[in-house]
């Protein structure tokens, strides 16, 4: 069978589809969605952390269903444990031998629901899928499918009940978003539209699949960086560790993300090359989890978005035009 190949401009026009569909679901969130559909493109793990009830459940359902991916879920609970996550070998009294029985994170699109909610070594048994796509067991090595996605929830860490995510789980998500409330306009537009449909759920329309998926990935690789861009973002990076609000900046990492999440977001917008505004645009939900800041500053109103932004505001852009540049 001949492998799917895709150019950023089919991907643009696939990725307007899907974005359209999922905003029948989904409403007044299109630069939430824009996102973290550039992250699924940059092959990237989404955190979404807000308030209950804004929508991060039905986006992560949303996405699965648009995009023809295999999906499934896992509630975090205080009393989950690792195996229920990747799964355990099981006796089989028939063949009288161990059988290996598959987790839930052995799909396309996880969605992790309220991970801050279980403790930190049922947290990291998603470490190694996250990081390497694959699983180990009883010293067997299982590869999971492909793609794979995860979209995580959680709630603030101010709420009761739940734990901080190991520093090496964050580093993993390739973004962290936060959706916020909707404008009024778009609160009545939602329950206009709940009334009008005479349901309680929408049923949306698959608008690709897992191959399609993968060579929308691919055509990623055909949008153009200039060399100063890249010498842009390991400004932004270094920034975050020098910063001295800072106690660990971003790892080399969020660089290699923060280039990704750029080419996804250049590609959503019609364009084969990357500009400074793509950086700057995906520059908060790529780094603000991934830097610690000064203990002094954790019961102060000081986030690490808000020293992200002013990181961003301070470090200089490049002045060329990148189009002019690459054509050179």
């Amino acid at each position: 069978m001949t492998e799917l190949t895709l150019t950023p401009a089919q991907t643009a026009e696939r990725c307007s589809a899907v974005l359209d569909e999922l905003e029948r679901a989904v409403i007044g969130q299109r630069q939430a969605l824009t996102l973290v559909l550039a992250g699924i493109l940059a092959s990237a793990h989404i955190l979404l952390e807000d308030l209950p009830g804004l929508g991060k459940t039905l986006t992560a359902r949303s996405f699965a269903r648009v995009l023809g991916l295999r999906f499934a879920r896992i509630q975090f609970t205080p009393d989950l444990l690792p195996s229920d996550v990747v799964g355990a070998p099981l006796y089989d009294q028939r063949s009288g031998e161990m059988v290996f029985r598959p987790g839930p994170v052995f799909t396309q699109l996880l969605l992790a629901d309220e991970i801050n909610r279980t403790p930190p070594k049922t947290q990291a048994a998603l470490l190694e899928a996250m990081g390497e796509g694959q699983v180990s067991v009883d010293g067997q090595t299982r590869a999971l499918p492909s793609p794979f996605v995860v979209l995580a929830t959680a709630n603030p860490i101010e709420y009761e009940g739940t734990y901080d995510l190991p520093e090496a789980q964050l580093d993993r998500f390739g973004l962290r978003l936060r959706f916020g409330y909707l404008s009024s306009g778009d609160e009545v537009s939602m329950l206009r539209r709940r009334l009008e449909r005479a349901a309680p759920q929408i049923t949306l329309d698959p608008v690709c699949g897992p191959e399609e998926l993968l060579a929308m990935r691919q055509s990623l690789e055909l949008v153009e960086v200039s060399p100063d861009l890249l010498d842009y973002v390991v400004a932004l990076i270094g920034a975050t560790r020098e910063h001295p609000q800072v106690q660990v900046g971003a790892s080399p990492r969020g660089g290699l993300f923060i280039l990704q999440l750029a080419r996804g977001f250049a590609v959503l917008n019609g364009r084969d090359y990357v500009v400074p505004d793509d950086i700057k645009t995906v520059g908060v939900p790529a780094l603000g989890h991934r830097i610690t800041l000064r203990p002094e500053l954790w019961t102060g109103k000081v986030s690490a978005d808000d020293v992200i932004a002013r990181i961003l505001a301070s470090v200089p852009v490049p002045r060329t035009d990148p189009a002019v540049a690459l054509r050179r």
